[in-house]
C-alpha cells in the first residue's frame, strides 16, 4: 500500500524494515509536470499526423492509372529532325514559334 501526499511531496509505503519514505522538492515535480505535458503534446502532434498522413494516401493518385495519350494544350505544328532524311521522326512545337 502506497500514500502519496502531495502537500509535502511525500510518498510512504511499507518496507520490509517499516516505513520507507520518498520524498521531493518542488523544483522537481515541476520538471516532471512540465515533460507530462510535453509528453502529451508530442502524443497529440503524432495522432494528427498519422491522420493527415492516411487522409493524404487515400487522396493519392494510383500509379497504375494511366491518363491515356498526351494531348497538347494548344495548336502544334510538326518540324522533321533531319529534312534530309526521309522518316517520320519530327518535333512538335507550338504553333506560334518560328521554325529556327
Amino acid at each position: 500500500m502506497v500514500v502519496p501526499n502531495y502537500t509535502y511531496l511525500k510518498l510512504k509505503m511499507s518496507g520490509p524494515n517499516g516505513v520507507i519514505t520518498v520524498k521531493s522538492t518542488y523544483k522537481h515535480a515541476y520538471d516532471y509536470d512540465v515533460e507530462c505535458i510535453e509528453y502529451a503534446k508530442a502524443i497529440v502532434e503524432a495522432e494528427t499526423l498519422i491522420v493527415n498522413l492516411d487522409r493524404l494516401g487515400s487522396e493519392a493518385l494510383d500509379s497504375k492509372h494511366h491518363a491515356g495519350t498526351f494531348e497538347p494544350a494548344e495548336a502544334v505544328k510538326l518540324i522533321p529532325v533531319d529534312p534530309t532524311y526521309p522518316d517520320d521522326r519530327a518535333l512538335r512545337i507550338s504553333a506560334t514559334l518560328d521554325i529556327k
